[in-house]
């Protein structure tokens, strides 16, 4: 094992395997006429967004062959901007923290604003439970995914752009076979021992095997774009990302450190099949929804294109099968509220090369390995989708602009903010402590709550 994180090598041991490993025969042809040679590799990567380019890079470290195959050319425009502290050990393990740092703002904290109560609260990171990871980054991920990519080739993995996977083989008993075609549209074909599957929100794997499931919980969309001459806030809370409610979702602010500023807004299906207009002024108007985004945006201008991404929330059924493996958001994704994207992402590619690593080196082992690897992974998925669930329920809203540290509950809360999923820190029985106030608050707010539940039921109803 590589060893870049005891705790979270203890989760693999503490939750044990329940989920059956997936084994199946899948065949697809490749048309072998048109296609190059076949080359050999240990590991094929598919996808050089975060989780791809760090799974590439500890597995090239430690000697393996390694193929990562990239539809795009870095630098490529990317929302998830906001990153969190438990990022920093996985950036000073792939040593490009430095690097980072110097396209980055500093963040200490979450903003997160009620116009329903008149009033903001600050999560500040120095208040978890561990003091020793005190901030985080905002970045342009342009530059950000541009950095790993260049470190991954650094470490030895061969690096291939604008090259996008069409096929994959797999068969009981052989190596998968992946066919891929480049930007002059030739297909080259690898035989590896091993592929993960870093698409991104592509879910490669999980589309072709037919897997991929909208998480019946939870359904939600964007709308985004960047702004200059946006209104920061003050003094060392300059770089905190803002968070704000409002009636059909939430809103983000992130600062950026050529002076941009993202803006997004996530909202429930049936608020963007509203749109009567083009993206452009439904953002505009949407904004104007909320009176303390507005506020901040009065004297800004747009400099980007508006976009808007749909199927927000999604996960497949299954992790990893015989010789394959899902990491970041390949497998799954969650609302972005609490900004776990890049950090999910990279913590699942840290775990995902171990067991790779150690699959390759006793591959008698290797069920196991991958069973465990999706029992922890999902478990990181769910501290967090408890609360995104629950976000914006009037329980939920009221006890984040009214915190208390009641047996350490807000500590809790903020070491989960931070990222702190994987057991770096014991915070469960906080956690714990958190939930049975919700719960108790809930049942004093009874009638609001009950209003929410069924306007929530209604809200995550797919658009037709």
């Amino acid at each position: 094992m590589f060893g870049y994180n005891k705790a979270s090598t203890l989760l693999l041991k503490k939750f044990p395997p329940k989920r059956p490993l997936h084994s199946l025969s899948l065949h697809m042809p490749v048309d072998t006429a048109t296609a190059g040679p076949r080359r050999d590799c240990d590991v094929l990567v598919i996808g050089g967004g975060p989780a791809g380019s760090t799974a590439a890079s500890l597995l090239a470290q430690q000697g393996w062959r390694v193929v990562l195959l990239e539809k795009d050319r870095h630098p490529r425009f990317h929302i998830g901007e906001s990153l969190l502290p438990c990022n920093l050990p996985l950036f000073e393990r792939l040593g490009v923290k430095d690097e980072i740092e110097r396209i980055a703002v500093i963040k200490y904290g979450a903003q997160f604003v009620s116009n329903e109560h008149r009033k903001s609260e600050t999560f500040y990171f120095t208040e978890a439970v561990d003091k020793s990871l005190p901030y985080s980054y905002e970045v342009r991920r342009s530059e950000f995914d541009h950095i790993l990519l260049k470190n991954c080739a650094a470490r030895g993995a061969e690096v291939l752009e604008e090259t996008k996977v069409s096929h994959v083989e797999f068969g009981a008993g052989r190596n998968p076979v992946v066919s891929a075609v480049n930007a002059r549209g030739e297909t080259r074909i690898w035989e590896s021992l091993f592929v993960i599957d870093a698409s991104g929100r592509d879910t490669f794997l999980a589309g072709l095997l037919g897997i991929k499931e909208r998480n019946p919980r939870h359904n939600s969309a964007a709308l985004y774009a960047h702004f200059s001459g946006a209104e920061r806030l003050p003094g060392r809370d300059a770089g905190n990302i803002s968070i704000f409610w409002f009636e059909h979702g939430w809103f983000w602010m992130i600062p950026l450190k050529d002076g941009a500023m993202s803006v997004g807004a996530v909202c429930w299906p049936y608020y963007l099949k509203s749109r009567n207009t083009d993206v452009q002024a439904f953002f505009m108007d949407t904004i104007a929804l909320c009176p303390d985004v507005q506020a901040r945006l009065r004297n800004a201008k747009m400099i980007s294109p508006v976009t808007a991404t749909g199927n927000y929330s999604y996960q497949a059924k299954y992790t990893a099968g015989e010789k394959f493996i899902m990491v970041g958001d390949a497998f799954a994704f969650i609302d972005p509220m609490f900004s776990s994207g890049v950090m999910l992402a990279m913590n699942s590619a840290f775990l995902g090369a171990d067991v790779v690593h150690d699959c390759l080196t006793n591959s008698r082992l290797s069920r196991r390995w991958l069973r465990q690897y999706d029992r922890t992974v999902r478990h990181g998925l769910k501290m967090y989708s408890w609360f995104i669930y629950r976000v914006t329920r009037p329980a939920m809203r009221y006890m984040f602009m009214n915190p208390s540290n009641i047996f350490r509950a807000k500590e809790g809360l903020i070491s989960l903010l931070a990222g702190d999923v994987f057991g770096r820190t014991p915070i469960f029985w906080k956690i714990f402590v958190f939930k049975l106030i919700y719960y108790t608050t809930s049942l004093k707010m009874w009638k609001e709550s009950l209003a929410a539940y069924k306007a929530h039921k209604q809200r995550i109803k797919p658009a037709t």
